[in-house]
């Protein structure tokens, strides 16, 4: 990045204030605001996986090692929220304890809130921020995901699939799903005896579900003691240079991502809105019921938006 674009010194009050305004923003606040001056975007690397896979752990060693290359990383760690008490823990960064004092790193935790993608609302305003701040680059980690949550594809350059010794069922279930999205696929805890055996089931699988296309490559690591992460760096810079030519196509899915949130945040808060006497209604009229009133909603004409 151009050092005249980044501020001398990260002001870390600032940015924290920007990126509570980008997270509690409403959807009336994202529609109405001006285009954004797009004058640099950091790389953006995706960290997804089953609950219990080491995703925190593995981020905190791969940040420490790329900080050789990037003068800012980004961590943006998502965290459930309780449907029941709208709560969350946000306990991710705990396990990066090791990278709280480094000034070249910002880790912030969010809350999913609404979302049910792994992910988080209002989640492209908040990365943009960091864009905004002059981040070199930025790694995602979604909440614990299963078979079918892979929206995180469409917001990052490379997105790394963390798997563990015995994830040979989850494999059968992926092979349909996120399975398919992946740039990296990482089995962490490499010490552990299963490990190469998960190795050889990934391979076999994706050497059939890539068909002509190249096999992604899949790397053994040992995040709590560092051990590999050389190759996976090695492995993300490839993916990186394989996608850089086509930045159109990558603007282009993320813009397709962040609408698609906004509709279904919209279209949620709609349904939530209905009248209990709404539901009383056919399947076909309570429909009809849902698209009149986010009709109105997009001329202006229904309930004001926040």
């Amino acid at each position: 990045m151009n050092a005249a674009l980044r501020p001398a010194a990260l002001d870390r009050r600032a940015l924290g204030r920007a990126l509570s305004r980008a997270a509690d923003a409403g959807l009336a606040d994202i529609l109405s605001a001006p285009p954004r001056e797009e004058r640099h975007v950091a790389r953006r690397i995706g960290v997804t996986g089953p609950p219990g896979a080491g995703k925190s752990t593995l981020i905190a060693a791969l940040a420490r090692f790329r900080l050789s290359r990037a003068s800012r990383v980004a961590i943006v760690a998502i965290d459930p929220t309780s449907p029941k008490t709208r709560g969350s823990i946000l306990g991710d960064r705990i396990r990066m304890d090791g990278l709280v004092d480094d000034p070249r790193v910002f880790i912030r935790s969010l809350a999913s809130r609404g979302a049910t993608d792994g992910l988080a609302d209002n989640l492209p305003e908040i990365l943009s921020v960091f864009d905004d701040y002059g981040f070199d680059e930025i790694i995602l980690e979604t909440v614990g995901v299963g078979q079918s949550e892979f929206a995180v594809r469409e917001l990052v350059d490379v997105e790394l699939l963390v798997l563990t010794p015995g994830a040979g069922d989850q494999i059968q279930a992926m092979k349909a799903g996120i399975l398919e999205t992946a740039d990296i696929y990482v089995v962490n805890k490499a010490d552990q005896p299963e490990a190469r055996r998960v190795e050889a089931e990934l391979k076999a699988t994706l050497t059939l579900t890539a068909g002509a296309g190249p096999v992604p490559p899949v790397v053994l690591v040992r995040a709590d003691a560092g051990e590999n992460i050389a190759a996976l760096d090695a492995a993300i810079e490839a993916a990186t240079m394989r996608i850089a030519g086509d930045p159109e196509s990558q603007r282009r899915r993320r813009a397709r991502q962040r609408i698609k949130g906004i509709f279904w945040r919209r279209l949620a808060q709609t349904i939530e809105d209905l009248p209990q006497a709404a539901f009383d209604q056919s399947l076909p009229e309570l429909y009809a019921t849902v698209l009149t009133d986010l009709k109105k909603a997009a001329t202006g004409r229904g309930r004001t938006i926040t």
